[in-house]
């Protein structure tokens, strides 16, 4: 399954080491969960993780992105445009790079707990290309998920290609 993290998951996830989201890890570990993201998504965690309520020294905050890179694929911008299916405007402008990435890398699934984003695809009175969940949410329909069947040679073949 291919997923796109917003910040708030990510932070839960690599800083907060959420427990409701141990199986997520280890859907990612296991290759059943692949994530995805690009320069835009690293540059908010990036600027986030500074923030001084999260305590973080320049050492831990690179950790948190190296952590993070090493499991999130990256899936750049390839000039693609909107075109004859424009996905809907979030009401913060700073969430819509999720949709976006979701869009371009085929994400099967954008997990956050941003409420407005949770909602966004009632409130545009359309289906989006990919759920918009919460990660407990994730958790639970990766549970009910089997895992992949391991490749004959072994070598990671998500990283091969970031398109399905």
């Amino acid at each position: 399954m291919r997923a796109v993290l917003d910040t708030n998951i990510v932070l839960d996830l690599l800083h907060f080491r959420d427990p409701y989201l141990c199986s997520l890890q280890a859907a990612i570990d296991r290759g059943q969960l692949q994530c995805f993201t690009d320069r835009h998504c690293l540059a908010e965690l990036q600027r986030v993780s500074s923030y001084p309520r999260f305590r973080l020294t320049a050492v831990a905050r690179s950790a948190l992105l190296d952590a993070y890179r090493r499991f999130a694929l990256a899936c750049e911008d390839a000039g693609e445009r909107d075109g004859d299916d424009p996905l809907p405007a979030c009401r913060d402008a700073d969430d819509q790079k999720f949709l976006v990435l979701a869009r371009r890398c085929r994400a099967d699934l954008l997990l956050t707990r941003d409420q407005r984003l949770l909602q966004l695809d009632r409130r545009c009175g359309r289906r989006l290309p990919f759920p918009i969940l919460t990660a407990r949410a994730a958790c639970i329909l990766l549970a009910a998920c089997p895992p992949p069947a391991e490749s004959a040679a072994g070598e990671d073949r998500w990283r091969d290609s970031p398109a399905r």
